[in-house]
């Protein structure tokens, strides 16, 4: 048994956290289904759409990150899809295609984009790898692809159990 103090070797080892989960994109998240819009859930009218959306309450999306996607397996023209775009474009933050998976893959991608990764410049990065919200699998490779060209180290998991993923040259 040693008599001098517990060292938390974690803390002293220089590694830098990073949680995806406490850089989640905020907002809420609607997926808006052109399924209710479909002639007899097969067929899209141009004029029936072009109706409602005149007359839809669109303010509603105010600030969503919001999703167009139809659940329906029917043939939906691209321009469908864009005319609900553009009528949600005055009011919601965000506007992607697909479901809700697609959302989030979507609202991720973006943020890494954004990412500024200066402050990991030289730092030995750990990419924490468990988390309660549904951070989706493109976020941690575009995180990675984004962090290799100014990290140090790159490793995933926990500072107990770390896959490490690169190590830059020394210079």
């Amino acid at each position: 048994m040693t008599d001098g103090p517990i060292l938390n070797k974690v803390a002293s080892s220089g590694v830098i956290t990073l949680d995806l989960e406490e850089l989640y994109p905020q907002g809420e998240r609607v997926v808006f289904d052109l399924k209710p819009l479909l002639w007899q859930e097969i067929a899209l009218k141009e004029d029936d759409l072009r109706a409602f959306c005149k007359a839809h309450h669109w303010a509603q999306y105010k600030d969503k990150c919001v999703s167009v996607h139809c659940s329906a397996d029917a043939i939906i023209p691209t321009w469908a899809f864009m005319l609900v775009a553009v009528h949600l474009q005055p009011h919601a933050a965000f506007i992607t295609q697909g479901d809700g998976e697609a959302l989030e893959r979507a609202l991720f991608t973006r943020f890494v984009q954004q990412l500024d990764v200066e402050p990991w410049r030289d730092a030995r990065v750990m990419v924490k790898g468990c988390s309660k919200l549904p951070v989706p699998l493109n976020a941690y490779v575009e995180l990675s692809a984004k962090l290799m060209p100014v990290v140090r180290n790159l490793m995933f998991g926990e500072p107990c159990g770390a896959v490490p993923l690169f190590k830059a040259p020394k210079q």
